[in-house]
């Protein structure tokens, strides 16, 4: 299970990074014939292919669009070489982390799947089901058909062409849970969910349902109706995104993360230069994705699951 997460964060072809890493998940301590054994679970991913050198120049000329200059101002100490805490390597575990999550919810009868719905200009306008997403699974792209899955690879691959990058939307959707499943105020359930989805590196918005569209709703338009089917209460619409008052209203919750394209490009981009006090450029060379929405599907699947697993955890079921 764990294996197969962390295969779907992978780098694919000319969509991804050059950088390959095997990934592989050694279990140091908490497992025991395939089955947790009640101690803290412990998980080692080794790095193996890492280049330090290609970060050296942005200690003077830092990045734009990336936590370069913030992070050295505040940190004296911060260790540049990989961007450190503020790389998307940290995925890495939130991936295989999140598998286990998957796993525990699971007995719940809880599912969480993944989606790319946009990258750069190509955007998937149908309607999407759990099963639709699941299905994003065969392509590298993590589009829902063939026919978006080249579309969206010829625009991230025009993108690296040109020495630049392209971002994107993941929508994820949560079912299985409760109605009144979440918190209220600072625990509620899509106030988690969003918070979660903001510790992903790149991460620039997070909307529920019709998201910011409901602005220009009226009530009748976006009230999810509720009736009785099969003896369960249901809703006969889904613009909230199945979250009302931070709590599970019954509908598959549902909710869309925009990333940004990615900050590290090799096309020339203005910055200043932090040892000689002046204006100055940088072109960043190596290896980085012309954009990360493929590999970040798994991560806010992750996400999802591990924030659900925790407010399990603490009774908000």
């Amino acid at each position: 299970m764990i294996a197969s997460e962390m295969a779907l964060r992978k780098p694919t072809g000319k969509i991804g990074t050059p950088r390959r890493e095997k990934d592989e998940v050694e279990l140091v301590q908490g497992v025991t014939d395939s089955r947790a054994d009640g101690s803290p679970i412990l998980i080692r991913i080794a790095n193996g292919d890492t280049d330090g050198s290609k970060y050296m120049r942005f200690y003077d000329t830092p990045r734009p669009g990336h936590a370069d200059l913030p992070a050295l101002l505040k940190f004296p100490d911060h260790d540049l070489r990989g961007s450190g805490q503020f790389s998307g390597r940290l995925t890495a575990a939130i991936v295989a982390a999140g598998a286990i999550a998957k796993q525990v919810i699971a007995g719940d009868g809880i599912s969480v799947d993944a989606f790319s719905r946009s990258i750069g200009d190509v955007t998937d306008d149908l309607p999407r089901t759990a099963e639709d997403a699941r299905s994003s699974r065969g392509f590298a792209t993590r589009a829902c058909d063939a026919d978006l899955d080249d579309r969206m690879r010829a625009c991230i691959e025009s993108a690296g062409a040109d020495d630049d990058s392209v971002g994107g939307v993941v929508e994820c959707m949560v079912s299985g849970l409760p109605i009144g499943f979440g918190g209220i105020w600072f625990e509620a359930l899509d106030a988690e969910l969003a918070k979660a989805m903001f510790g992903i590196p790149a991460c620039k918005g997070v909307e529920f349902g019709d998201g910011f569209r409901l602005g220009s709703m009226r009530g009748s338009q976006s009230n999810d109706g509720y009736r009785f089917k099969d003896g369960r209460i249901v809703t006969d619409s889904n613009h909230q995104g199945g979250v009302v008052g931070g709590l599970c209203d019954g509908a598959p919750v549902v909710f869309r993360t925009v990333f940004k394209a990615t900050p590290s490009i090799g096309r020339a981009q203005d910055t200043v230069n932090l040892r000689t006090e002046a204006n100055d450029t940088v072109e960043v060379t190596g290896r980085h994705d012309p954009c990360i929405v493929p590999r970040a599907v798994a991560v806010v699947e992750a996400m999802a699951a591990l924030t659900i697993a925790d407010q399990i955890a603490r009774g908000y079921r």
